[in-house]
């Protein structure tokens, strides 16, 4: 027990060496210095003694195992002797034992023959049974399949009646769809091609090629002609009304520079005849002077000018202003349609 409570001890004191905290390992390339940590400070000058010593423990032992429990033996003990033959007799016991378990097992038995009879009965009518069922069973679906024919028979027979009587119908519906299909569309077909035709879906191809290729061509044409024509009539009329213009100057400076001649010239004598040539020309000029706004308000059309050829005076420079009207006409139509264009221009611009 000693023993016991010393290693109990040394336990309990390893075990607050082992739990109270420590202070760390030092690091490597340095150690751990004592310090003193009293209040006052003792300087250490002489070294103490100290002395090594050992001492061996015994090894711990573990605790054994705790003996079963037996508890006290109390009271007195008491024995009993039995000879043979005082309890019982087993020849004498066992017969009426044997008797019973030989009568349950012949009961037993006999109720298993007769069990495997009555099965056997069973099986027998019941094999019966089942003939006469499955005779009745096969006259049942004989029965029912019959049923199931007529009804069958009976449904096609009523199907095909409707449908004689729905084909029927549809029939007469189709001969009155078609017949007022025929009445409605008797006037409207014609009506529907009058449409399309006058839409233009329904054309002759050398027709609509006549009338969308060649005639806005030859119009182009003609009023590429009709334009040229004119350009050629304005510049004629243009070159007329000049020469006229300058006709008319050379008339009008020679009838002034010939008033004087002509009054002295005629006679006061009634009886004498006037000279027929400067009365032509009085009547020239008297023409001439009347033609004159007549001409500056009708100079754009393209009518020619009509004038009475001069007798005597006048009829060298009626041959100088035809001479002179030739010469630019023949000019102005020799040239090319391109060079016609600009004086046509400048002459709508006048």
């Amino acid at each position: 027990q000693q023993q016991q409570a010393r290693r109990r001890a040394l336990a309990r004191k390893r075990a607050q060496q082992q739990l109270r905290p420590r202070t760390p390992e030092p690091v490597e390339g340095r150690k751990h210095v004592d310090v003193q940590t009293e209040l006052y400070l003792e300087e250490i000058a002489d070294r103490i003694v100290e002395i090594d010593m050992e001492c061996q423990t015994d090894a711990f032992l573990d605790r054994p195992p705790t003996p079963l429990f037996i508890p006290a033996k109390t009271g007195k003990d008491v024995a009993t002797q039995i000879l043979e033959g005082e309890l019982f007799d087993f020849d004498l016991e066992v017969k009426p034992m044997l008797e019973v378990l030989v009568g349950k097992t012949i009961e037993q038995a006999l109720l298993e023959v007769m069990e495997e009879e009555e099965l056997a009965n069973l099986r027998a009518s019941q094999y019966a049974y089942e003939e006469i069922r499955n005779v009745e069973l096969a006259e049942v679906q004989r029965l029912e399949e019959q049923e199931r024919r007529h009804r069958e028979e009976k449904e096609r027979r009523k199907r095909q009646q409707w449908e004689i009587v729905h084909k029927q119908n549809e029939t007469s519906q189709k001969i009155s769809a078609r017949a007022f299909a025929q009445r409605y569309l008797a006037d409207l077909l014609p009506s529907v091609f009058d449409s399309l035709r006058n839409s233009g879906y329904f054309y002759d191809p050398i027709e609509r090629d006549i009338e969308v290729g060649f005639l806005p061509w030859l119009l182009n044409e003609v009023e590429k002609t009709m334009e040229h024509s004119m350009v050629g009539r304005t510049v004629l009329d243009m070159l007329i009304r000049e020469v006229v213009e300058r006709r008319i100057n050379d008339y009008e400076s020679k009838e002034a520079a010939q008033p004087a001649q002509r009054s002295d010239d005629v006679p006061n004598d009634p009886n004498t005849v006037p000279d027929p040539s400067v009365s032509l020309e009085s009547q020239q000029s008297t023409t001439l002077h009347t033609q004159k706004p007549v001409l500056d308000t009708y100079s754009s059309q393209t009518a020619p000018v009509q004038e009475k050829k001069p007798v005597e005076e006048g009829s060298s420079l009626w041959q100088n202003d035809q001479t002179e009207l030739r010469e630019p006409v023949g000019e102005e139509l020799s040239q090319p349609e391109g060079s016609l264009e600009p004086e046509s221009s400048s002459t709508s611009g006048q």
